[in-house]
């Protein structure tokens, strides 16, 4: 993306941030949600998207890419086309920093505590809100919230009998079917949606094939004080792996090569698969107490099991723990082989929340108790020199995460229009790990005590609202970070965070402007330096930041024509940064320090825009735009090891109309990237000395030129 519409885009705000100019469901919001999110009020930077705003983006791209238009955020996808793997960052910080509650249940993953959309295909049919809070935001449960926090909800009551049916179609054979179906209120107390989902696709890169199965059940009593609700959801899923990128010179010539499966001679190997399958069960409990005090508790259990399978070269009988084979004299010590790489967890818990309400104040007490128990092993499955055994398990390994966390939040008018924000979070995490694959006999088992405290204050008179807010959030370190071997220990991390705002909404118009500081104290980054098992793992750093200014707004202009849009300016510093590069002419490592450095995968200007066209009643046309600014893909500033800056655009056409036999037929259209802009918005790099000369290899994630999606929705 280009700077060309820079200008044109600080006049506007995200299309979904102006969604919430005349929402206010507060009232609607099941207390599960409300627990957890940030209220009207609150001084919090944050965007809601609503079910409306959803569903017309939902034609079978991953949940990140419905996203895409909101403040500050950049998404990829490992496919090039937005189905499978898919990631997002919100200011810079990637999905492992990002805090994801689903009806205010914690999803991230306990382990690595990143978030894989992937295995809840088309979870974005289930929802009908999501709230984006950037910064550290309000306490929830799970893994803090080190940078942004996505609250999605499923929770909402359908009081009246429904049907719909989702198809769609797209580029690179990509197919979307969605059948949902809900009683309605059923003697004024009960009611039962369920939604069940397939989408498949070749994906634009090679081979990246992605074969998507979900279903969604929920079923709830309710009456006038009491509320039961169990959901229970599953996503099941088999990609072909594509997360090794293109490297720079492919890219110019080839730019959808796949490396995945090609270490077996001849063809590519046909399942060289990431599968897995997870299951979820939520059962709520809402009493209200009286008219003032509200219980809510969350019971939850989530199954995980899956492996990616892979054709492995050359591999060496020792390292898999196997015997080398002997052919008549011959003693053969390496073979081809094949393996799959299993994980099977189980992680399940409570949330739980006590709310008061009285005139001007609002107290709420939470929090939330989780176990994670999950078994790693590896099995190999196949030898091209032969193996004694049909199946040989090389490593078999456990982990154990406790995670218990308390809060209270306390809202209070003091005076008319001022209101002081106040909340105060407590988190004991217990994490063992019994072993590493490529390092057995390393056994880790820490305890972390955080204190996360929050204060702000609002001021709102009439339709302007301001605030600011000041926040500590600190987390643990994910499992990779503990392989590096118990003299280099990771610390966890910690981040200060300010945040100004001020917003002015009417039916007209919207203007909002955020001020923030973010100041990390131990950030864990990649440096390139080897751990004691010789393995690259992250290290904290010692001082690093993030700052700048988001700007929104949105009007409209006329009963045909609504503009939106959002800018982002922002400056992200690594204060004193180390790098480490391998020299393999000495066999050691050359040191390289540098000062005020850019953190990667953090460019300095993202914008998004968005004009909707309204030629006649039921015909609505959506231009969008997203620009992002150049990333560094390490912490050096190095202009070699850069990804470019973009600029694209889409369209997307809706029509709708209705029908004696049903309800409503939507008919869409969008085209993606619509200039054909030829950009990656994810990548890495890895630089070695080598005959006395610096080396430095970059791979990328292109993503697809031009490419069509038709879609046809159907309510009855």
């Amino acid at each position: 993306m280009k700077r060309i519409a820079l200008f044109s885009f600080m006049l506007f705000a995200s299309n979904a941030w102006s969604q919430s100019i005349n929402h206010d469901t507060t009232e609607l919001m099941a207390i599960e949600v409300r627990a957890t999110r940030a209220g009207s009020l609150a001084p919090f930077t944050k965007t809601n998207l609503y079910k409306d705003a959803i569903e017309k983006q939902n034609l079978g791209q991953d949940l990140p890419f419905l996203l895409n238009q909101t403040p500050s955020v950049v998404v990829n996808s490992d496919a090039g086309n937005g189905v499978g793997y898919t990631g997002i960052r919100i200011r810079g910080t990637d999905a492992t920093r990002i805090n994801v509650t689903l009806n205010g249940i914690p999803y991230n993953d306990a382990e690595s505590q990143g978030t894989f959309f992937v295995d809840l295909p088309d979870f974005a049919s289930s929802l009908n809100s999501i709230q984006i809070q950037r910064g550290v935001g309000t306490s929830s449960n799970g893994a803090g919230a080190f940078g942004a926090t996505l609250n999605l909800s499923t929770n909402e009551l359908m009081t009246k009998p429904y049907g719909e049916f989702n198809n769609s179609y797209g580029s690179f054979n990509t197919w979307k079917n969605t059948v949902k179906v809900g009683t309605g209120l059923i003697g004024g107390h009960f009611t039962t949606d369920l939604r069940l989902s397939n989408i498949t696709s070749d994906g634009y890169i090679d081979r990246a094939s992605s074969n998507l199965k979900s279903y969604f059940l929920s079923s709830a009593y309710t009456s006038d004080k009491t509320t039961f609700r169990l959901n229970i959801f599953s996503g099941k899923e088999k990609t072909y792996q594509a997360w090794y990128g293109v490297t720079e010179a492919d890219l110019k010539t080839n730019r959808t090569i796949n490396y995945a499966g090609m270490e077996k001679p001849s063809s590519p190997y046909e399942n060289e698969t990431d599968n897995y399958k997870q299951d979820h069960y939520q059962f709520f409990y809402t009493q209200h107490i009286n008219n003032n005090l509200t219980f809510n508790t969350g019971l939850f259990y989530v199954k995980g099991k899956g492996y990616y399978e892979q054709y492995k070269a050359d591999q060496a009988y020792v390292d898999y723990g196997m015997p080398n084979q002997v052919k008549g004299t011959e003693t053969i010590t390496a073979s081809d082989m094949i393996r799959q790489l299993w994980l099977d967890n189980d992680y399940y818990g409570d949330v739980f929340s006590l709310l008061y309400e009285a005139g001007k104040t609002q107290f709420t007490f939470g929090g939330a108790f989780t176990k994670y128990v999950g078994n790693h092993y590896g099995d190999v499955i196949w030898a091209k020199e032969g193996m004694s055994d049909p199946k040989h398990r090389w490593y078999d390994l456990n982990a154990w995460k406790n995670d218990a966390s308390t809060y209270a939040k306390w809202q209070q008018m003091i005076i008319p229009n001022l209101q002081v924000y106040a909340d105060l979070q407590y988190r004991r995490v217990r994490y063992r790990i019994d072993g590493f694959r490529d390092n057995p006999t390393l056994r880790i088992n820490n305890t972390y005590n955080f204190f996360n405290p929050k204060a702000g204050i609002s001021y709102q008179l009439n339709d302007v609202l301001a605030y600011a807010s000041y926040s500590i959030s600190q987390k643990e370190p994910n499992r990779d970070d503990f392989e590096a071997g118990m003299t280099q220990q990771p610390k966890p991390e910690k981040l200060h965070d300010i945040e100004l705002g001020v917003e002015k909404r009417n039916e007209y118009y919207s203007l909002g402007a955020t001020l923030y500081y973010m100041k990390y104290k131990d950030q864990l980054v990649l440096t390139g330096k080897i751990n004691d098992v010789g393995a690259y793992t992250r290290t904290n750093i010692d001082n690093s930041y993030r700052t700048g200014i988001e700007l929104q707004a949105s009007a409209n202009i006329s009963d045909w024509l609504q503009l939106s849009g959002n800018l982002a300016i922002s400056k992200n510093k690594v204060l004193d940064f180390t790098e480490y590069i391998d020299d393999y002419d000495n066999g050691d490592q050359k040191l390289n320090t540098y000062s005020k450095t850019d953190i990667a995968f953090s460019p300095n200007t993202i914008a998004g825009a968005t004009v909707k066209l309204i030629p006649l009643k039921s015909l609505e046309i959506d231009l969008l735009s997203k620009y992002v600014g150049k990333q560094y893909l390490d912490n050096t500033s190095n202009e070699k090891r850069k990804l470019d800056q973009y600029f694209t655009e889409d369209v997307r056409a809706s029509y709708s109309f209705g029908h004696k036999l049903f309800k409503d037929i939507s008919i869409i259209a969008q085209v993606n990237n619509l200039f054909n802009k030829k950009y990656e918005p994810n990548g890495y790099t890895f630089s070695y000395y080598y005959n006395k000369e610096l080396v430095t290899e970059n791979y990328y994630f292109p993503m697809a030129g031009t490419n069509l999606t038709f879609g046809v929705n159907i309510k009855f």
